[in-house]
């Protein structure tokens, strides 16, 4: 009988410590969220000074840091396609202290282009919050014949026509493919490194295309050297209200944006995900920072912008299997 008690009183010594433990852990863990941050954020940018993901990055950090007084340290670190970035980032201590800012190629398509990444996507990453969805824009020369897409697409179907991207494997690419297969139309593919010197060569008559992202090609459009047929938004763009949706053109579910987000390294506690996907929600509502993205082409409305971690999660998965089919039937490939 002693015995017996004995082992109950020890049995019972084990479970109280692990429930104290337990407790204090939990305890421990929604102080780490109340109290975050405590030190300066490292945010990793994917890609160089300068451009359209730099440009988002600076813009949400210096949003949060004006509404939240938040710190953060700017981080470039181009190459593969955005993918040295987030191999970087992804290896970093899970405490929401290491993030990174995503768009849609390193996010969605690199998987299926690239034969060997030193991460996996979906297990890796931990999505926190969406930033944007910018759309993309068919333009062609403001010198060219081309006036609607109807004309646009009559024209390619006596003789084949190019189109540009910012290179292999882009969004811009891949709406060029899904169009080709889409309208039964043959065009040619001429990737450049990056927009501007494929809208160069749009201007001057080089290439006959290019479905480029509205901020990229609204200083041209507005300077007049190329013209706007359609946008690939669900709606008219503010800023190109003139502009006709490829839907209103009449070439239904061609919709296609840019999907720019802050993630993370797997392993961020839940609580702290939350408390960073509602102060980055909170910053990005500010009318300026809404102006600003606004005078960019790009908006802020309900099915491109906030929602929680998983309401994210759940669209990089859509974008992946909307995207998957078209990379693999381009054959188009990176590495």
């Amino acid at each position: 009988m002693k015995m017996m008690t004995k082992k109950f009183t020890l049995s019972r010594r084990k479970m109280i410590h692990a429930a104290v433990m337990g407790a204090a852990l939990a305890a421990s863990g929604t102080s780490l969220a109340e109290n975050f941050p405590t030190k300066p954020i490292r945010l990793v940018i994917p890609a160089p000074p300068g451009g359209g993901t730099d440009t988002m990055a600076r813009l949400m950090a210096k949003a949060v840091t004006e509404s939240a007084g938040w710190a953060f340290i700017p981080d470039n670190r181009p190459g593969g396609g955005g993918n040295i970035g987030f191999d970087q980032a992804f290896k970093a201590q899970a405490d929401g202290y290491t993030l990174a800012l995503g768009e849609s190629s390193n996010m969605i398509v690199n998987q299926f282009l690239y034969h060997q990444i030193p991460f996996d996507i979906e297990k890796d990453m931990q999505p926190i919050a969406l930033l944007a969805k910018v759309p993309l824009v068919l333009i062609v020369s403001a010198n060219g014949p081309y006036t609607s897409v109807d004309e646009l697409l009559a024209a390619s179907k006596k003789t084949p026509l190019s189109f540009a991207s910012s290179g292999n494997g882009t969004l811009a690419h891949l709406v060029g493919e899904a169009w080709k297969h889409k309208l039964g139309t043959d065009m040619l593919h001429v990737p450049y490194r990056g927009a501007a010197p494929a809208m160069t060569d749009l201007v001057g008559g080089r290439v006959d295309m290019f479905f480029a992202s509205v901020p990229a090609a609204l200083p041209m459009i507005q300077a007049g050297k190329v013209r706007a047929l359609a946008t690939m938004a669900t709606n008219r763009v503010a800023v190109l209200k003139s502009i006709p949706t490829m839907a209103e053109a009449g070439y239904k579910n061609m919709e296609a944006s840019v999907v720019f987000g802050l993630v993370g390294p797997a392993g961020i506690p839940s609580d702290t995900v939350s408390k960073i996907n509602s102060v980055v929600n909170k910053a990005m509502q500010d009318p300026e920072v809404a102006k600003q993205l606004a005078d960019m082409g790009v908006e802020r409305t309900p099915d491109a912008t906030g929602g929680d971690a998983t309401s994210f999660a759940k669209l990089l998965s859509e974008e992946r299997a909307k995207w998957e089919p078209v990379v693999k039937a381009s054959g188009a490939t990176v590495d």
